[in-house]
């Protein structure tokens, strides 16, 4: 009798847990992480490290693993067609910043030159060479300027002396005009006296 107990309670314990089992429902919403866990913690324990797992359940899990799996390789495909466009993208600027540099880099050298007499020369050089004709036209400037200063002066003292000396000439000559004048009249007045005589 003691017996019987022993298997009607271990037959109404075991038959609680098959029910049990039975009437519950796999979790298929969450991570598969939580789905895996769920299922371990759901199963019943068998043998050791044996565990009953209901075959549906492995079914919808495997169902739901398989659906992450597409769903993450059609990311991955999304992402890897993302990466190939923007990777597209990114050699094409990368084209057009060399193309833009090498403009620049011709700007920046027609910039730093200047065509002077059809002769194509930098700014630098161009503005030596204007500052030192500058200072060459000034130097010259005040050479000339100089001379002409000293030969104005020259002139000047020219003028005044030619001046002196016509002031003399003209004393001179007024009075040679009178010596002659003098010479004259003594000379008239010795042929007058001759006459008379």
């Amino acid at each position: 009798m003691f017996k019987y107990k022993i298997l009607l309670v271990a037959f109404v314990f075991s038959s609680s847990i098959f029910y049990s089992q039975s009437t519950q429902k796999f979790i298929d919403t969450g991570s598969v992480k939580n789905q895996f866990d769920y299922l371990i913690n759901e199963s019943t324990n068998y043998y050791q490290d044996q565990r009953v797992v209901k075959n549906q359940w492995l079914l919808k899990l495997k169902k739901n693993v398989t659906d992450s799996i597409s769903k993450n390789k059609n990311t991955i495909d999304i992402h890897k067609n993302n990466i190939l466009n923007q990777q597209k993208e990114i050699d094409s600027l990368k084209t057009t910043l060399s193309e833009i540099e090498a403009i620049n880099e011709t700007l920046n050298t027609e910039q730093q030159q200047i065509s002077f007499l059809g002769i194509p020369m930098n700014k630098s050089a161009f503005k030596t060479i204007t500052y030192g004709l500058i200072l060459v036209f000034i130097g010259l400037f005040a050479f000339f300027f100089f001379k002409f200063k000293q030969s104005n002066t020259i002139t000047k003292e020219a003028k005044l002396a030619l001046k002196e000396v016509e002031e003399e000439f003209e004393e001179h000559r007024a009075k040679a005009l009178e010596r002659e004048q003098k010479v004259m009249r003594r000379l008239q007045d010795e042929l007058n006296k001759n006459k008379k005589d």
